[in-house]
Order: structure tokens, then sequence, then C-alpha cells
């Protein structure tokens, strides 16, 4: 594409902040320390998670750089960066999260395939940009259609960077036209991340934010829009990113048996301590995120001390000090929700967090029933070991 580039090797990436914990160099893959996480409701970019396929494009000439949108649709057209910053400009807090999130714990029960991937392959900033429903207006498609003219029910995604899994092709993904369509599904071509155009690790020039949905529908680096008849049939809807019982494993696995994940099911993570920590004698602060998909709020978390005999409610809060509530209208219902609870620990202590979103669905208690051998949505109880130690002169409050 004229103004952007798929590199081959990996000679030109972005440099990026030291803190961050590296959990694959080539293609890059980092997360940041997860007790920064709960520093600032709004993701800094430099900690905002690293998830690639393949080296990270450049961009030579933005001016020549345009989006092709064309596929089943009436009017096919080109549109420059200069044209989609004309169409009304949205912002949309939204929480991103890799469908690998917390997939070392599940590792530890039984070993499982993928970048190995601590509690911390998730974020929450603020997305400007247009909105899909009204660039797809410009090819003929209203907004709330589930089907165009010509038989288009899926809208893919192209990138412009080259991943192996697609035998150096490029990554695509794919949503289905109804969701493209409704406005109230924010779906954004956006071109700014946390008030600032967007940089390199994270989809510059353009990239698409299909909030509530597992991070891997949401293409950096967009190349071109196409509405399909069938869903996109790309490495990573077709054979990856699918969610398979325990009992499958990589002799007897059948892709095709799975639609491809879209939705991320409610999860909560505790991020103030580590997964063995030692403390002071006392009260501590437990403190985390909780978000879940499909814009579901979060009705409650608790909180166990003692390996889930016992409960007791966290506070929830999202933007400020007040107190959050998930049918608040003034609630962002893309983003995640921050808990807190100060406990007295015993000497030693599992300390567990569980969320239970608007629908009521709760995070399973075991990791064993959720185990799948891609290693995805591990949404089981988070549990860290916590022992005192009277001697550590620093409290955790």
């Amino acid at each position: 594409m004229p103004g952007l580039i798929g590199p081959k090797d990996y000679s030109q990436e972005p440099s990026r902040h030291p803190s961050l914990k590296i959990n694959a160099k080539e293609p890059f893959n980092a997360e940041p320390p997860r007790a920064a996480l709960i520093s600032s409701y709004v993701t800094p970019v430099d900690y905002f998670y690293k998830r690639n396929h393949g080296p990270i494009p450049i961009v030579d000439n933005v001016e020549r750089y345009s989006l092709a949108v064309g596929g089943l649709v009436k009017k096919p057209i080109e549109l420059s960066m200069a044209e989609i910053r004309k169409l009304p400009k949205y912002n949309v807090t939204a929480t991103l999260q890799c469908a690998g999130n917390r997939r070392t714990a599940m590792s530890k029960s039984r070993t499982v395939r993928g970048v190995g991937w601590d509690a911390a392959a998730i974020g929450n900033a603020i997305w400007g940009g247009a909105k899909l429903s009204d660039v797809l207006e410009l090819v003929g498609i209203s907004k709330h259609s589930s089907v165009t003219l010509s038989g288009g029910k899926h809208v893919e995604f192209i990138s412009i960077d080259r991943c192996k899994e697609e035998n150096g092709g490029p990554y695509k993904a794919s949503i289905p036209l109804q969701q493209a369509t409704n406005p109230d599904a924010d779906v954004l071509l956006a071109y700014e991340m946390n008030g600032k155009i967007l940089n390199r690790d994270h989809g510059y020039p353009l990239r698409v934010v299909v909030p509530g949905v597992i991070g891997a529908r949401s293409v950096k680096w967009l190349d071109s829009i196409k509405i399909i008849e069938e869903e996109c049939q790309g490495f990573f809807m077709q054979k990856d990113y699918k969610t398979f019982p325990p009992s499958v494993n990589w002799d007897n696995i059948n892709w095709s048996t799975r639609r491809p994940q879209m939705d991320f099911p409610v999860q909560c993570a505790i991020c103030s301590l580590e997964d063995e920590d030692v403390v002071k004698q006392g009260k501590i602060k437990v403190a985390g995120y909780a978000v879940s998909g499909g814009g579901r709020g979060i009705e409650r978390v608790d909180i166990s001390v003692d390996g889930g005999k016992t409960w007791m409610e966290a506070q929830r809060f999202q933007k400020g000090d007040g107190p959050y509530s998930s049918d608040d209208l003034n609630s962002d219902k893309w983003a995640w929700v921050f808990f807190e609870a100060v406990v007295d620990i015993p000497e030693k202590a599992e300390i567990i967090a569980k969320a239970v979103d608007s629908a009521a669905n709760v995070q399973p208690e075991n990791v064993e029933t959720i185990w799948n051998l891609r290693g995805i949505l591990n949404t089981s109880w988070h549990r860290v070991q916590v022992r005192r130690d009277s001697r550590i002169a620093n409290s955790s409050l």
C-alpha cells in the first residue's frame, strides 16, 4: 500500500518502555507490571500491553495512505486520512484484552501453547476516531443493516502486517455486519489513543477498535475493509482464538466445530499483590481490575482471605472516587472497573477475587474446568498466596 509498508524483518522496531515484561521478542509481545495497571484508570500508552504477530509496519508517507472499503457493496471507495478525519469524531473509552490474558496460570494446570501472559495483557484507553457505521454508509450500507443487497453479512478487516501464520500474508479478522452498522456498538476506525495520534505499536495510522470483544478482532494498521458473505477465513479466525473443552488435544482437534470467539467473559485480577507475596503484619489493601465483554457492567467483586470459605464485597469505581453502578448511564460501559478492599490477613493466606457481571455471569472457581489447549480465556478465580512478615518496614496500605 502506498504510504504504509509491512516489513519483512524486525530491524526497524519502535522503542518501548523498559519496565515492560517481554514475553516474546520477535514478534514483540509484552505487558506492564500488574501493579502499574491500577495506577491509572486510563492506561498510559507506554504501559498498554503490546500484542503483535509480525514486524511493526512503517508509515513512510501518511499523505499517500488510503483505506480501501469494498467487497459486496454498491460503491467501493478509498478514503485518505484527511477524509476519515472529516467524518464525525467520537471518543470511546474501552478496555482491550488479549484472549490469552492469564495464560501462564492456565499452563500450570496443564501445558498450553501460546505466548505466556501474566494478568496484564489488558489495558483501558480513550480511543478517538470515526464510527465504522458512518464509514459504511459511504458505500451504501444503512445503519442497523444485517445483510447488504449483494449478500454481505460480515465486515472483514485486513492489515498490512506480515504474519507467519498467514504464510507471510496479512493479519485479518471480521465481525458481523449487524454489529458493524450499529452506532451503539461503538466500533471505531481509530486514529487517536488517549488524545494523541496512535503510535506504531498500537496501529498507526489507523486501526479498528471493537469494544467488548477479544483484542484479536481489533485489527491494527488497516489496509482495507471488505464486506463479505461468510466470516473471515483467515488463520486467526478459523484456526486460533476458539475455545474447546478440556478433552480436546492437538491429536483430536477439529477447528471447524467451534465458532470464532468474540465477546470476552467476566474477568478480574488482583494487581496490588504478586502471585506469591510477603506483606507487613496487619491490614492490607487488595486492589485490581474487573471487566466483562459485550458492554456488560460489573455488579460485584468478592474477596476472600481464607481460600474461599468466607467472602466480603469490594468497593468498585471507575473514573473518580465516587461509587460505581453497572446501570449508571454515566459509567463507561466498555471499560474496566477498579476494585479495592482493606482486609486483615492471618499469618498465611490465600486471597481470592471473583467478579459477577450485570447478567449474573460469575467467574468459574477452578481453571481445570475451563482448560483449553490454546490457553485462552482464563477467567477462573484469581488467587494469590500471601504471608505476613513483621520485619518488613513498609506497609502495603
